[in-house]
């Protein structure tokens, strides 16, 4: 058994720096020494799942030990964590839809961060009693338990620990969006409504996968200027009053021929534009909501005219063991901006200057290090 520091959710909206026990690996369990954990906005919403959690599902770092029965990685290798964790027999599985496993997700199959069955809840204990970790992971600690599919192995060399941490979650919805769900073409016209960290990473998958014209939207003049860098090709303040952006849409159709443009995502998690990127596309245009609004709206069907499509998909369409390797080999060529997107780093006794930091909109991407 281990003794680990971790942030820990109390569930009343208030967190912890306390010591949980994490005992050795069962036989299809990796430990895991985390070295970085990104922060996300879902982080700060588990701290009022009404129950104590071990905080974090972005993380990457070394495995200290492994399970019996696993072979895919060993002690010493480097890892990036996966929170969408793969049973590989279900219906989705076998349908190449890893991100939406019937058995083992935690957002599908058993809510909020544990999936009776999946996680072994005893392997992590806080004052005596067991304590689930967010998404079966808790990455906010220094050591971590989570069963061997939740791992994928990098190469360890000239690994910036910190970039592979944000791989996980906000960067592989950003891109996976882009390429895995929508398929963005060569030569098209994307729209990416809100520049943080999910909408930078659209923008650059957009950038990576040839789109012509890549328009940023924001009511941030500074994240204007960031998206700039990050492959945006032309810039556009939206006024708080717009509604729905439908002001900003019929820039955006000055701005493309008239038509509208042939992509636009999401990407602000404002329940009231949930439908604003169906007003910036063309006519048989995809619109893409990616920040995952969970709540009824209200949608003008006449947004839809004519042959649009809407399409909500979760994680990027996420395989881990496909899509991480792309990800670090893009990063190691210099095309996939991860240092750069990382604005701070902190140490988890400074986790709550990252949550306030994150909240104000200080940061592109805030991220815990070891």
């Amino acid at each position: 058994m281990i003794q680990a520091k971790s942030a820990i959710a109390t569930g009343d909206g208030a967190f912890q720096i306390d010591t949980v026990q994490v005992h050795d690996p069962q036989p299809d369990e990796v430990l895991v020494r985390v070295k970085a954990a990104g922060l996300c906005h879902t982080d700060y919403d588990s701290l009022n799942w009404g129950k104590p959690i071990v905080i974090g599902h972005e993380g990457a770092g070394v495995v200290e030990a492994v399970g019996a029965d696993v072979s895919e990685v060993q002690v010493d290798d480097a890892v990036i964590l996966n929170w969408a964790t793969p049973c590989m027999t279900c219906f989705q599985c076998q349908e190449g839809n890893q991100h939406i496993c019937e058995n083992h997700s935690p957002v599908v199959a058993g809510g909020n961060g544990y999936t009776p069955g999946h996680a072994h809840l005893e392997g992590t204990q806080w004052q005596g009693k067991a304590i689930e970790r967010s998404f079966n992971l808790g990455t906010l600690s220094e050591f971590a338990l989570v069963k061997s599919s939740a791992v994928v192995k990098v190469s360890a060399e000239n690994l910036n620990y910190a970039a592979a941490s944000i791989v996980s979650c906000g960067v592989m919805t950003g891109y996976g969006s882009v390429v895995n769900s929508a398929k963005v073409a060569a030569g098209s016209s994307v729209v990416v409504l809100g520049c943080g960290g999910v909408g930078l990473n659209v923008i650059q998958a957009a950038r990576i996968s040839g789109a012509a014209k890549i328009i940023a939207i924001d009511i941030n003049e500074n994240k204007l200027d960031l998206a700039a860098q990050f492959g945006a090709t032309h810039k556009l303040l939206a006024d708080k009053a717009d509604k729905g952006l439908l002001a900003a849409a019929e820039k955006v159709k000055a701005m493309t021929g008239g038509r509208g443009a042939d992509y636009a995502f999401e990407c602000t998690a404002i329940p009231a534009l949930g439908a604003a990127p169906l007003a910036m596309v063309r006519n048989a245009g995809t619109a893409v909501q990616v920040s995952g609004i969970e709540e009824e709206i209200t949608i003008d069907m006449r947004l839809f005219e004519w042959d649009k499509l809407y399409i909500n998909p979760l994680y990027g369409k996420c395989r881990p063991q496909v899509d991480f390797p792309k990800l670090m080999s893009l990063y190691h060529k210099g095309e996939l901006l991860l240092d750069q997107m990382i604005t701070r780093t902190y140490s988890l006794d400074d986790l709550q200057q990252g949550f306030d930091d994150m909240l104000s909109g200080v940061n592109a991407k805030g991220v815990v290090v070891f």
